[in-house]
């Protein structure tokens, strides 16, 4: 230990070199520790990002895809028998994906072949609402107003606004929904496919299987989806399927997720023919009632009548107004839903049919205006000439014959607050529908032509007298 003030100046000035040399040391020490914790902390940066990345891009190793066994190739071939047997489910189906994607709820019942929607989603362009689809027809009841969002659809489906869709985009879908279901099994050899992994679904263990999607259905003849891209079926044990994915040609890819303990019975509209009944043939007051109805008609007069005709995409007819059985005339007010509410005026008086275009009322109805138009009446082609054989079929229901054909009764129904039987009578025609109540009162009409399967228009009495 030195005191500087008692030693002499050499001594001070090499001690003083010292110190600088010495902390000239420590400055380069500390630099090279800094640049070592620098380097320390990157290194451990880089090695967190590697374990996230590797974490999430890591699956544990599980079996590999394999050719089917026997016994699976056997559960995939009854699975359409089990759903039919099954009758009815739930349905969430989505379509596409991004803005593009339409999203789906309600139910199908393949026993009756009968599938009823709510369609949503960013892309359910002018299909958007309520959905209703046999094999052979698609009506449906836009709702542009509706949320994106879908709800399952009322139980019992509103009676009004249903119509055939000029967008026939859903038809590829309801094909394969349809398709997933058959009343007898298929050929023994079964179909071929892979097996390609195992999940858990409602807490049931599922297997995943890689096949062809099912045969092209009754809706979509030109677009058959046999061929392409596998479909991959979620299988349980028992052969019942509870999600299927698949490609379908000009939709993209396609999720069906069935709920198999929703299974409410379903309701046709008007349009597809109405609940669903058990034929039988006519009691014998049923046929004294029906023999009575052409004289109850004359007697009552005539009745105030709406018509529903969903001709087409681009034709979907509604018309109100009053026809009498007395005179054998009907006036009517024709409004095209699907072309911008345009509106016509129809006249039937003994077999002779004319028309005047004009402007709908204000009040909202397509009623016809009293007393009618005195001039302008034209004969001849009109795109609302579809309800005509209609309005003639409600008209010689009151002739002394009445309907000429086979009877039968098809369900009891209601109407107005009145029961009705529904008959249907087989015609040269085609078959029609008639409901009658209690004492041969007309109360509504429904005309399925032979050579228009599946499309169907209904006249309906405003009230029966007596």
């Amino acid at each position: 230990m030195l005191d500087p003030a008692e030693s002499d100046q050499a001594e001070q000035e090499h001690l003083a070199g010292t110190g600088d040399r010495a902390g000239e040391a420590r400055r380069d020490l500390a630099r090279r520790r800094r640049l070592t914790l620098t380097g320390l902390a990157l290194t451990a940066v880089v090695s967190a990002v590697m374990l996230v990345a590797t974490l999430v891009t890591w699956a544990s190793d599980g079996p590999a895809a394999r050719e089917m066994t026997a016994a699976e190739r056997d559960r995939l071939a009854v699975m359409r028998v089990t759903n039919y047997r099954d009758v009815r489910a739930g349905l969430r189906v989505t379509v596409g994906d991004g803005t593009t994607r339409t999203d789906l709820l309600g139910w199908v019942d393949w026993a009756r072949q009968l599938i009823y929607l709510d369609v949503g989603g960013p892309g359910a362009g002018p299909l958007r609402g309520l959905a209703q689809a046999t094999p052979t027809v698609l009506v449906v009841r836009p709702d542009p107003a509706a949320v994106p969002t879908p709800a399952m659809p009322p139980l019992v489906p509103p009676a009004d606004g249903w119509r055939l869709p000029a967008e026939r985009g859903l038809d590829p879908l309801l094909g394969l929904i349809f398709a997933l279901a058959t009343d007898r099994p298929e050929p023994a050899a079964g179909p071929d496919g892979r097996w390609v992994g195992r999940e858990q679904v409602d807490g049931e263990q599922v297997d995943i299987l890689e096949a062809p999607p099912p045969g092209p259905a009754p809706l979509t003849p030109t677009t058959g989806t046999d061929g392409g891209d596998p479909a991959r079926y979620w299988l349980d044990p028992a052969g019942r399927l509870h999600r299927l994915e698949a490609d379908l040609p000009g939709i993209g890819p396609v999720t069906v997720v069935l709920n198999r303990a929703d299974r409410p019975t379903l309701r046709p509209v008007d349009a597809l023919g109405g609940r669903p009944g058990l034929p039988r043939a006519l009691t014998a007051a049923e046929r004294d009632r029906w023999r009575r109805l052409p004289a109850r008609l004359r007697a009552a007069g005539g009745a105030t009548v709406t018509l529903t005709g969903p001709v087409s995409g681009a034709t979907n007819l509604r018309a109100t107004g009053w026809l009498s059985w007395t005179s054998g005339t009907a006036y009517l007010g024709v409004t095209d839903l699907d072309a911008d509410g345009r509106w016509t005026l129809v006249r039937h008086h003994r077999g002779k049919i004319t028309r005047i275009e004009g402007n709908p009322p204000g009040d909202g109805t397509s009623r016809p205006p009293l007393p009618p138009p005195a001039t302008g009446w034209r004969a001849g082609p009109h795109r609302t000439e579809a309800l005509d054989p209609l309005v003639d079929a409600a008209l010689r229901a009151a002739q002394r014959d009445g309907p000429q054909g086979g009877t039968r009764r098809i369900r009891g129904d209601s109407h107005a607050g009145a029961t009705v039987d529904v008959v249907q009578v087989d015609t040269a025609r085609g078959r029609c529908a008639t409901g009658s109540t209690g004492p041969g009162c007309c109360a509504g009409w429904s005309c399925r032509p032979g050579r228009a399967p599946g499309r169907s228009s209904t006249w309906t009495r405003g009230a029966c007298p007596g």
